[in-house]
C-alpha cells in the first residue's frame, strides 16, 4: 500500500471515529470538543503516526516503551509531535526511557511506580501528566489501583513536584456491562476531584465501548481497531 492510499485509509476511518464521538456527544448533551481522541498505534509504524498527525490526529497512546521510544523518535524527525500517552502497564526499570518522550502516563497504579516516576521526571522543564490507572472490579494482575489503594496513589501524584495528577484511566472489565463499568468510574472520578480539583481527566472507551464511555463523562477515548484497522499479533 502506497503512503496516498493508507492515507486515503486512515481519513476514511478517522472521519467514520470522529462521526461516532460527535455523535455520542450529541446524545449525552456534551459538546463534542469535550471528548479527546487518542489514537492507539501499537504495533503499527511511525508513518502512520506521523499521516495521522497531518490529518489532525493531536494525541496518540503507545503501550511498550521499546516501541514507543524509536518510534517517538521516528515522529519528531518527521516534524510530527503529538502527545504521546503512555498506556500500557509500566515497569518501575522503563521510567527514565518513558519520561524522555511521553507528555502523559495513563497506567500509575502504585505508590512505588508513582515515586519512581517523580524521580525520573526530575529534570523535566514541565511536570509529567499522570492518570491513575483504576481497577473497576478489583481483580488481582489486570493492573490498576482499587479501593484505598487509588487514593493514596493519587495522593503520591499530586505531592511529587514533577507530576501533575491528571485524573483517572480505566478498561471496563470484559464480564462488566460498559455503562455499569463507566458509571462506576465516574463516580470514583467525582469523588478524587473534590481533594483534587484538578483531576478532571476520565480516559476511559475503546473502538468497542466508546458511546457508553462518553455517556458516562469520558474526556479521552483510546481508539486502535476502528482507526487503523486489525492489528497484527505483538512480536
Amino acid at each position: 500500500m502506497t503512503d496516498q492510499e493508507r492515507r486515503a485509509q486512515l481519513a476514511a476511518a478517522l472521519a467514520e471515529v470522529n462521526g461516532r464521538i460527535g455523535r455520542a456527544c450529541a446524545a449525552a448533551g456534551r459538546p463534542a470538543d469535550e471528548v479527546t481522541l487518542v489514537a492507539v498505534t501499537k504495533t503499527y509504524p511511525a508513518s502512520d503516526v506521523i499521516l495521522l498527525a497531518g490529518l489532525g490526529v493531536t494525541d496518540v497512546g503507545e503501550n511498550r516503551d521499546q516501541d514507543a521510544a524509536p518510534k517517538a523518535e521516528e515522529a519528531r524527525a518527521a516534524g510530527a509531535t503529538p502527545r504521546w500517552h503512555f498506556i500500557g502497564q509500566l515497569q518501575r526499570n522503563k521510567v527514565r526511557s518513558v519520561v524522555r518522550y511521553a507528555d502523559v502516563v495513563e497506567s500509575v497504579d502504585s505508590v512505588r511506580l508513582a515515586e519512581a516516576l517523580a524521580r525520573a521526571a526530575a529534570d523535566r522543564p514541565e511536570p509529567l501528566d499522570v492518570l491513575v490507572q483504576v481497577s473497576i472490579d478489583g481483580a488481582a494482575g489486570r493492573g490498576g489501583a482499587a479501593g484505598d489503594e487509588l487514593w493514596r496513589v493519587s495522593d503520591s501524584v499530586a505531592d511529587a513536584n514533577a507530576l501533575r495528577l491528571g485524573g483517572v484511566m480505566a478498561v471496563a472489565p470484559m464480564d462488566w456491562d460498559p455503562d455499569r463499568a463507566f458509571s462506576a468510574l465516574h463516580a470514583l472520578s467525582e469523588r478524587l476531584v473534590k481533594t483534587h480539583s484538578g483531576a478532571t481527566v476520565i480516559s476511559a472507551g475503546m473502538s468497542g465501548d466508546l458511546e457508553a464511555a462518553v455517556r458516562h463523562g469520558a474526556t479521552h477515548v483510546r481508539i486502535g481497531t476502528s482507526l487503523l484497522g486489525m492489528r497484527n499479533p505483538l512480536r
